[in-house]
């Protein structure tokens, strides 16, 4: 959501648990997911990524167990990661943390 409004990109995405908010991974130049766990008090939060169903533990820095969340499961599939298509960087790789 933030780097969408900013005009930036992401590596992976990652939906909060408690909340829905989808922002983007620790590898993303951002970091945005972290900054809203930290911002929230909700420290977990999970892949929003096709196939991935793992939660994490900001708090604790540690996968957890987590809660079936409600639909979508992931980005669209047409999204690319990372993404935006059009606003990734060529260097996109040189620029992950």
């Amino acid at each position: 959501m933030e780097c969408d409004a900013t005009g930036g990109w992401w590596f992976h995405l990652r939906r909060c648990a408690a909340c829905g908010h989808v922002g983007c991974c620790d590898s993303s130049p951002s970091r945005h997911a972290r900054r809203h766990a930290a911002e929230t008090g909700h420290p977990v939060i999970r892949s929003f990524e096709p196939g991935e169903r793992w939660f994490w533990n900001f708090t604790r820095d540690e996968v957890v167990a987590g809660p079936e969340l409600a639909p979508p499961a992931h980005h669209p599939l047409d999204q690319p990661a990372p993404g935006p298509r059009g606003r990734v960087p060529v260097d996109w790789q040189s620029r992950l943390h």
